[in-house]
């Protein structure tokens, strides 16, 4: 590669990939240090210069210049002889002051005597390497864009297209990355296929040595919200507000919401006229049931509405400090209702208020009073 050309390609890939150029003349140079003294045996300091301009390199072996007063190193021998050793001078790295001055007069402790030594066929071994690190530095550079595009969309909900699968994961492209979907992270019972859109929840997104991780989910408490924020533009622009979601996936989900203006519903804001939002997004859940919850700032009350669909419910904080914890109390009919099947009402109840709740009927409290 002639020097002209070494520099157009390096200008290209500048204004292409928006790399430093600094930074790939560096890279070059430091390369062509290494190959230098792998191919032509170099045990002596070397440095590389490229020029800017021209692209012509230069190879220059140099010593550093040391003082010619050494202290020696005091050794004691078995008998208890003393005697005194000076270090060696490094010959390929280093000349003392007074052999130095012999060759550049006024020279001093610490500059160095240069010598260049660009080899006649220097120009194979630099066009080898210059398309090493251009290639690599692309790499680089593609790499830190990519992460830079992505950074800012973890808890982002991203619509992509299922390009392949393996065993544990499907990889979904992403546009100029690919993410992990493993599927783990499947909503239970879903059925995709390779080639459909797939809406996916950035849970994690890292950079690695092989290029950014961007690790998606569908069982994210993140991916229910974000698909309301998505659907029901109040939520976007905070005319509603989003309090807490909890999630069995694949079962149900509980989502608090609420207003600062007494005259928006929110709860039927969510569900739309019809119900065609909340059915959107029901639509994407893979029959995934969701509860709309009212927050409310008093405790009792918003564990009151967290328990729907249990009716006429009567709450009393024991403890809304350190432990948390609540009574529920309800009549018989509602008990099945509170608690749910398998216990999934209370569940999601607790995790959504950040509560540990009890359910009992006045009956349970009364028939426990008289055992005490």
């Amino acid at each position: 590669m002639k020097g002209e050309e070494f520099i157009k390609a390096v200008k290209n890939i500048v204004e292409e990939k928006g790399i430093d150029e600094n930074i790939v003349f560096e890279a070059m140079e430091q390369a062509l240090i290494t190959a230098y003294k792998k191919n032509f045996d170099s045990k002596t300091n070397v440095k590389v210069h490229i020029d800017r301009e021209t692209g012509e390199i230069k190879v220059y072996s140099y010593l550093v210049v040391v003082d010619d007063y050494i202290d020696g190193e005091e050794v004691v021998d078995e008998e208890g002889n003393v005697t005194y050793q000076e270090p060696e001078i490094n010959e390929d790295a280093q000349i003392l002051l007074e052999d130095a001055v012999k060759i550049v007069p006024n020279i001093k402790v610490g500059e160095t005597i240069e010598e260049e030594v660009t080899p006649k066929d220097f120009g194979r071994v630099a066009a080898s390497t210059a398309k090493q690190v251009l290639t690599q530095k692309i790499r680089e550079a593609e790499r830190t864009s990519i992460i830079e595009e992505f950074a800012d969309k973890q808890d982002e909900l991203m619509v992509g297209m299922l390009a392949m699968e393996d065993r544990n994961n499907y990889y979904v492209d992403l546009g100029r990355a690919r993410g992990i979907l493993p599927k783990a992270e499947m909503i239970p019972g879903e059925v995709v296929k390779m080639g459909s859109s797939i809406k996916v929840y950035l849970q994690k997104i890292e950079a690695t040595p092989k290029g950014p991780l961007i690790l998606c989910s569908r069982k994210h408490n993140g991916f229910v919200k974000r698909l309301f924020e998505l659907e029901i533009p109040e939520l976007a622009d905070g005319t509603i507000q989003l309090f807490n979601v909890a999630r069995e996936p694949g079962v149900r989900s509980k989502v608090a919401v609420f207003s600062d203006s007494e005259r928006i519903d929110p709860i039927g804001t969510c569900i739309g006229e019809r119900g065609a939002r909340i059915a959107s997004i029901l639509s994407e859940l893979n029959g995934e049931k969701v509860d709309l919850i009212l927050y409310n700032s008093d405790n009792a009350q918003f564990i009151a509405n967290a328990l729907s669909p249990a009716k006429n419910v009567i709450v009393n904080i024991i403890d809304d400090t350190k432990q948390r914890e609540a009574l529920a109390i309800v009549d018989d009919d509602n008990l099945p209702l509170a608690i749910g099947k398998k216990g999934i009402n209370i569940k999601l109840a607790s995790k959504l208020t950040k509560f540990h709740i009890s359910v009992k009927t006045l009956n349970q409290i009364n028939e426990e009073g008289n055992e005490n």
